[in-house]
């Protein structure tokens, strides 16, 4: 048994990626909290971690021995603080922390918006590297009926932003998120908000109903129908070939993915999409690649 000197308000999320980071709460929850896919936060209301807080946090962790090269910054927008926030955080964690060299945070793209390109800058030279965004999709119907609180045009001003500052970008796009309805407009859409954005890394996680799907669908400001499973595959085919990806590093190897897909678009496009047809052309195997991808 061990003693870690920070004690989380649960629930508390990050990245796979960030495994081995210092997750530091520097906000709870979520300013917006009002997707109709999302449950994450539904049991806290949204707060700012006053900065003492945070600066004991940091002191406590830099005396307890435990070494760290990467922070990521909880909750999940903590993007939504005002700039000089963030840099009086960030200068903290340089100052206390020696050994860090990534300091990453959840974002929604309005969050950049919010930020003037020299703000945005300044985070980056401090030390802030790399935000996670879920764009869930690209087709502004979609993004309406789950009440995204984005459109297609703010998404790419927002993380087009971003990049300009030099940030690096890991956008996340959600199979199934139109239901059988948007299917086709969700795929191919998502994919051409990727085209413009051009983003470092890319992911795709499947739709689920952790309360169950009706609860979902009462949410959801359409009729909604959700995919089977080999329609999900075939959603993930159109997205992908719909990409125009110059060096995106893609992953679709999620707990929630029946079918786990890799590489660098647009490098290994023509084998993911090889793939995914030989799943579609023998769906009797689909179960077996599921089992064999996830090694059971």
């Amino acid at each position: 048994m061990y003693y870690f000197p920070l004690q989380y308000e649960q629930p508390l999320f990050r990245p796979p990626s960030e495994a081995r980071s210092l997750i530091l709460q520097v906000t709870y929850g979520c300013s917006w909290n009002k997707c109709a896919f999302c449950e994450m936060y539904s049991s806290k209301s949204f707060r700012v971690k006053p900065f003492e807080m945070v600066k004991q946090e940091i002191e406590q962790v830099a005396n307890s021995g435990f070494k760290f090269n990467k922070v990521f910054l909880a909750d999940g927008d903590a993007m939504v603080l005002s700039s000089d926030k963030l840099l009086q955080i960030i200068n903290e964690i340089n100052e206390k922390l020696h050994r860090i060299r990534r300091i990453s945070i959840y974002a929604r793209p309005s969050d950049f918006a919010k930020k003037s390109i020299s703000e945005l800058k300044e985070l980056k030279l401090a030390g802030l590297d790399l935000a996670y965004v879920g764009i869930e999709s690209g087709d502004d119907e979609v993004l309406k009926n789950v009440n995204k609180g984005e459109t297609y045009k703010t998404a790419v001003q927002g993380l087009l932003k971003a990049k300009e500052a030099g940030i690096k970008l890991s956008v996340m796009i959600l199979n199934g998120l139109g239901g059988k309805e948007l299917s086709r407009q969700h795929a191919v859409n998502s994919a051409k908000i990727l085209n413009e954005i051009q983003a470092e890394y890319a992911s795709s996680l499947v739709l689920s109903f952790p309360y169950g799907e009706q609860h979902f669908k009462n949410r959801y400001k359409k009729k909604f129908t959700a995919l089977n499973k080999l329609e999900l595959i075939e959603e993930m085919r159109i997205f992908l070939e719909n990409t125009e990806l110059k060096q995106t590093v893609f992953r679709s190897d999620h707990a929630s993915n029946y079918l786990v897909l890799k590489g660098i678009l647009s490098k290994d496009k023509d084998s993911l999409l090889q793939k995914i047809n030989d799943v579609l052309c023998n769906p009797q195997f689909a179960n077996l690649r599921e089992e064999r991808e996830r090694g059971l």
